[in-house]
């Protein structure tokens, strides 16, 4: 593959790390649904989050099934439609799966930018889903947590790739 002019060589993503960053996500979200703010609309899917990340950058390695594997568990811990959360974070995932290509070529706030949407149509999914079984609607604050999730984006890429960006063997003659 080309790269970019300034683009920094990563190192191969070791699949403890993925794995375990994405346990730690399913942690935090569980964690934060039983919280001081309960299941807000407003919060962020941090799950949803990390599991977009590594399948726009690791596509061979976690993909629609670690998807629906975390999207299970959520759905019984938080005592939801056995489903909801299994089909929407399949969804996200598949369409991370088909713009990680493009989506590596910009920028990481542009990169942002155009995940967002994604983001958007996976709340969109999961709240049609509660409608449609009877649950009431949680108000215009939904709108936020796509947002906050896009913002977190940046945040999220600098702390999973600082693994990958070290030297193997430190040397200060090798530039890379």
């Amino acid at each position: 593959m080309i790269m970019r002019q300034g683009q920094q060589l990563l190192l191969p993503a070791r699949p403890l790390f993925i794995w375990s960053s994405l346990l730690v996500a399913l942690g935090l979200n569980m964690l934060q649904n039983m919280g001081w703010w309960g299941r807000a609309a407003w919060a962020p899917d941090l799950l949803a989050l990390v599991l977009a990340f590594w399948t726009v950058h690791q596509p061979l390695r976690i993909g629609m099934g670690a998807a629906f594997l975390f999207g299970a568990a959520i759905d019984v811990h938080q005592g939801a439609l056995l489903g909801q959360h299994a089909l929407s974070y399949t969804l996200l995932s598949f369409l991370a799966i088909t713009i990680h290509r493009r989506l590596l070529w910009f920028t990481v706030p542009s990169q942002a930018l155009q995940i967002l949407p994604l983001f958007a149509l996976t709340h969109a999914l999961e709240l049609g889903l509660r409608m449609a079984t009877g649950s009431a609607f949680p108000g215009l604050s939904l709108l936020l947590a796509p947002l906050i999730e896009a913002l977190l984006w940046p945040v999220v890429s600098v702390l999973l790739l600082l693994p990958q960006r070290r030297a193997p063997e430190p040397d200060e003659n090798r530039p890379l």
